[in-house]
């Protein structure tokens, strides 16, 4: 059995928890420049203190630590540690010679404690994580020139082939497209995975989750929940879905209107609610976990887990709420 064969079954029996933050967690360790540098990077030319992805290699067993918290709170997915580790994005801290050590470093990591907790019974997969990318394809970085961009659709697919080949060569057992606000982004990820899915031979279940900007209901680049699932149809991932931004009951008819429209399964990961005047989040675990239970019992999920400012308490709340909750029936499943 493939594993995209393996995650449809276990989609059409329950409901599958995805775990929560990694920089909310990374917080909590009040870590300085020379931690993020380690021994490795300790005469590094720049300042590394807020590169989260490096700590795969300087500080793993920080990050091992973190993804087995939510492992042990119910994660049946976790994602890798590699939310910003392309080549472009690596270049504001003169990391981007390390990209593809990083992907591959972020999913050997996460498999090894995937490994550690998984059963017969219940499996633990790895997410390889494929960030939207600091630099948007479609919006002019130019008040004057409305064509000039920071990026090109080129160099994405450049930046992602790498990433992915990174990651697939780390173990990773899906590949999780996520926090979309530019979907010609998510459109150069999923171009870049399916070119190394054909030229090495090889093929990962696919995951898609966007971003409700605001109240407007759209992403940042103007699409409403419909656009956006119709303009990754074609990628024919396992589950499309929303996460970041926005907290469970501003994301709620949103993640309605995913249900409706999407044929494949459908994911949510919610942040926390929306952060407070010292940029904090303040919804506590068994308050977000009682919106999910809601949007459980509406028949809208396959996949649920948390975004920014959720915790491995957030988690096993909403595993322990989604449990006896049948999942969203898709239509590839009827």
């Amino acid at each position: 059995m493939t594993t995209t064969e393996q995650l449809n079954a276990l989609m059409a029996e329950r409901i599958l928890v995805l775990d929560g933050a990694m920089g909310t967690m990374i917080q909590r360790h009040k870590l300085e420049e020379e931690d993020y540098r380690g021994t490795r990077f300790a005469d590094w030319k720049s300042p590394l203190k807020g590169m989260n992805d490096l700590l795969v290699l300087t500080q793993p067993d920080i990050i091992a630590d973190i993804h087995k918290q939510y492992l042990a709170a119910g994660a049946d997915i976790i994602e890798t540690n590699n939310f910003n580790a392309t080549t472009s994005d690596l270049m504001r801290y003169g990391l981007q010679d390390y990209a593809y050590e990083i992907n591959v470093a972020a999913a050997k990591l996460a498999k090894q404690c995937a490994h550690e907790f998984s059963t017969q019974d219940k499996p633990r997969f790895v997410a390889g994580v494929l960030g939207p990318n600091q630099k948007t394809a479609s919006v002019s970085v130019d008040v004057n020139d409305p064509g000039a961009r920071a990026i090109t659709f080129d160099d994405l697919v450049e930046d992602y082939t790498l990433a992915a080949r990174g990651l697939i060569e780390g173990g990773a057992d899906l590949i999780l497209i996520e926090t979309i606000f530019d979907t010609l982004n998510a459109k150069a990820a999923v171009f870049a995975v399916k070119t190394v899915f054909d030229e090495d031979s090889v093929e990962l279940p696919i995951m898609i989750s966007g971003t409700i900007t605001d109240a407007s209901g759209r992403t940042l680049t103007g699409q409403v929940t419909e656009a956006f699932y119709n303009s990754l149809r074609h990628a024919n991932a396992i589950t499309v879905g929303l996460n970041c931004a926005l907290g469970p009951d501003d994301l709620r008819q949103y993640i309605a209107e995913m249900s409706r429209v999407a044929e494949a399964g459908v994911s949510a990961h919610p942040n926390a609610g929306l952060p407070n005047e010292l940029g904090e989040y303040d919804l506590e675990p068994e308050d977000m976990a009682s919106h999910i239970a809601e949007w459980a019992e509406s028949g809208f999920l396959n996949i649920v887990g948390g975004c920014c400012g959720s915790s491995p308490e957030h988690i096993r709340a909403i595993a322990q709420e989604v449990v006896d909750k049948a999942p969203r029936k898709t239509l590839k499943m009827a």
